[in-house]
């Protein structure tokens, strides 16, 4: 017999219990719940004085319908509670549960675990049903056909959310370690799953998030490299066509929040999480794959390896928990060549390569102005002094090297930094074409740096064919649209792009930008604001709510912003804009001053303050200016409100005409 009901016609189920005898007050209650269900459950304290103990119990784990154990710190030491979990897994009938938060021993981890730790006993609960519904994928009992009320059942169906908030569905944090076992392992987890616990595997839906790996070095200047490693899993799986996978970014927002609330907030289906201990030559990474309703361990591993294995070991738990998710919904093989879309483009084998590129990572994640972005610069640098053929790092060089030369005050330099960053997004290109990263850096610096739309849309549309699930390459092409006619287009796609990425400050503040280019003012302040709140650091943000209060009439909360913001030029025009709105000439002319003095970079700051002082002539100058020099600021100039005075002047139509050509 494997597994099934193989019980004569009319015959109660018989379900072995295995757990260790000094967890009985934790195994009575899943007994008198599989008891009450009309279950025939065997337990050693059933045996008779004068009994045969391993005979009786030999013979009854034989004939078992089911074999549930009771996973326990005490249950995984005992060498009874392994050989008879030992046979339910070679019978193919075997139930895990873990009664408080113990993980099952090697050798058991490829099987769906359900925690029940929280669990109180009560019949009509979430987790009772849910062990019930484990029970009865095993013996093919139709558990709404026993005294539990169909009442409860219905309400199990149908209230996920309801649900998830019972005590017992969380799991308590532990200190685990990312691992694999391989394709075959993965193949395994894919068919236990599939025939597996929980029914249809169809009805689930497939999506997930990775979230911050936490850094348990003891060294917090290292959690660049948990969040690192996180990040980089996420940007794996996102590519599987088959996922959709949610991108977090570690923020103070987040922080204090417990991981179920979190995958509920991004209304995602399952979480990947774990943490990473490391020194000099080893790393122990680990994690677990956790079905958010019902707190069910669809997988967990832990991994001691050499440093320069980390590589390996990322591309392992990428597969296997693709694997296991895809095959809700199709079967191994389709499973297989859906992860295969997750091999690794553009990456490197070289630690010290990727140590410095995470490190860059982490500057960029924090976006708060012109010095954390040469701090980048730097690390992406060293990456690739390390590896020189590190296709992603160069592709990164260039964002920074691109964003750093958008904010220049000097025209020179800036032409020098947008000149560095066209090699380096080429140079990506060149060493892996398939790079996603590397075509969004060209059709920014493109876009930006010559101001050459046609050609950047190639390689915007590339990147996101090349990486459809990735929140940053879809937030990168709202934000190219919102420039052109397009931006009804953008809107759509920055709100997928938030469906994704609603824990992400840059999410926001893109948000927020597309809409100022839409003219929905009411909504720009509301984004830019979730945007801070996630990264109070956030550049740029102030300054768009300080645009959107000019519009809306009110100059004295746009000064108010504009004093919060972190980049001085654009806070100085807002404030010039303010001024003149107030009647306040003097102080107009002041903040211009300032503005003036800043740089030669910043004709079309200048130029927004005189359209909006019906300065037209001054206008129109230091925009064919601006042209000269191929001043990023114009690709605003299509949508930008602050330009409206300016928009029935046949110069201004035809120097946009100029644009993008």
């Amino acid at each position: 017999m494997q597994g099934g009901n193989d019980s004569p016609i009319g015959a109660r189920p018989l379900v072995f219990m295995s757990y260790s005898r000094g967890d009985l007050a934790r195994a009575r209650p899943v007994i008198d719940l599989l008891e009450g269900a009309g279950f025939d459950v065997w337990w050693d304290g059933r045996l008779e004085g004068g009994e045969n103990f391993l005979q009786t119990t030999e013979a009854a784990l034989e004939g078992a319908d089911c074999v549930v154990v009771l996973w326990s710190a005490t249950s995984v030491a005992s060498h009874w509670v392994r050989d008879e979990a030992q046979r339910g897994r070679e019978r193919g009938c075997l139930v895990p549960l873990t009664i408080d938060g113990t993980m099952a021993p090697l050798g058991f981890r490829q099987f769906q675990l359900l925690d029940i730790s929280g669990w109180d006993g009560s019949a009509g609960s979430d987790l009772a049903q849910r062990i019930l519904v484990a029970v009865q994928a095993r013996t093919g009992v139709d558990v709404a056909a026993s005294p539990v009320s169909r009442q409860s059942l219905a309400s199990h169906a149908s209230s996920p959310a309801q649900a998830s908030s019972q005590g017992g569905l969380a799991l308590s944090r532990r200190t685990l370690m990312i691992g694999g076992a391989g394709v075959a392992g993965a193949a395994g987890l894919a068919g236990a799953w599939q025939f597996g616990l929980l029914g249809s595997p169809a009805s689930a839906a497939i999506s997930m998030v990775v979230l911050p790996f936490a850094n348990q070095t003891g060294d917090p200047d290292k959690k660049y490299f948990s969040d690192g490693l996180s990040r980089e899993l996420r940007t794996k799986l996102a590519r599987n066509p088959r996922l959709k996978v949610a991108a977090p970014t570690s923020s103070s927002a987040i922080e204090s929040e417990d991981d179920f609330a979190i995958g509920r907030k991004l209304g995602v289906g399952h979480i990947l999480r774990g943490s990473v201990q490391r020194d000099a030559v080893r790393v122990r990474v680990s994690a677990e794959l956790v079905e958010i309703s019902g707190g069910l361990v669809r997988w967990a591993e832990t991994y001691d390896r050499a440093l320069e294995d980390v590589f390996a070991v990322q591309s392992e738990i990428a597969e296997t928990v693709a694997v296991s998710l895809v095959a809700e919904i199709a079967s191994a093989s389709e499973a297989q060549r859906a992860a295969a879309a997750q091999q690794e483009i553009g990456g490197t084998s070289n630690v010290a390569a990727y140590e410095a590129f995470l490190r860059g990572m982490a500057l960029y994640d924090l976006s708060a102005g012109e010095d954390t972005n040469r701090a980048a610069v730097e690390q992406f640098d060293a990456a690739i002094a390390a590896d020189p053929n590190y296709a992603a790092a160069h592709a990164m060089r260039s964002s920074m090297l691109a964003s750093v030369a958008n904010t220049a005050s000097n025209s020179a330099e800036s032409r020098k930094l947008f000149e560095e960053a066209l090699a380096a997004a080429k140079r990506s290109i060149a060493i892996e074409p398939r790079l996603s990263r590397g075509h969004l850096a060209l059709g920014f610096v493109l876009n930006n740096g010559w101001l050459n739309t046609a050609e950047a849309a190639t390689h915007y549309n590339a990147s996101r064919e090349l990486a459809p699930g990735d929140a940053d390459v879809l937030r990168a092409v709202a934000n190219f649209l919102a420039y052109g006619k397009d931006t009804a287009g953008a809107v759509r796609l920055i709100n997928e792009v938030l469906e994704l990425d609603p824990l992400n400050g840059r999410a926001f503040r893109s948000a927020g930008y597309v809409l100022l280019f839409a003219r929905d003012y009411a909504g720009v302040v509301e984004r830019m604001k979730q945007g801070l709140a996630l990264n109070p650091s956030l550049s740029g943000a102030q300054f768009g709510i300080a645009i959107a209060q000019l519009m809306q009439g009110d100059p004295a909360a746009a000064t108010a912003s504009a004093d919060a913001e972190v980049g001085e030029a654009y806070a100085l025009a807002v404030k010039a804009i303010a001024a003149h709105q107030q009647g306040d000439a003097a102080g107009s002319d002041a903040a211009l001053a300032k503005l003036v003095a800043y740089g030669d970079g910043r004709r079309y700051q200048r130029a927004e303050v005189h359209a909006q002082r019906g300065e037209t002539e001054a206008a129109l100058a230091l925009l064919e200016e601006a042209l000269e020099v191929l001043d990023p600021g114009l690709l605003w100039a299509p949508n930008d409100p602050l330009l409206d005075p300016l928009r029935g002047e046949p110069a201004f139509q035809r120097l946009l005409s100029r644009i993008g050509s």
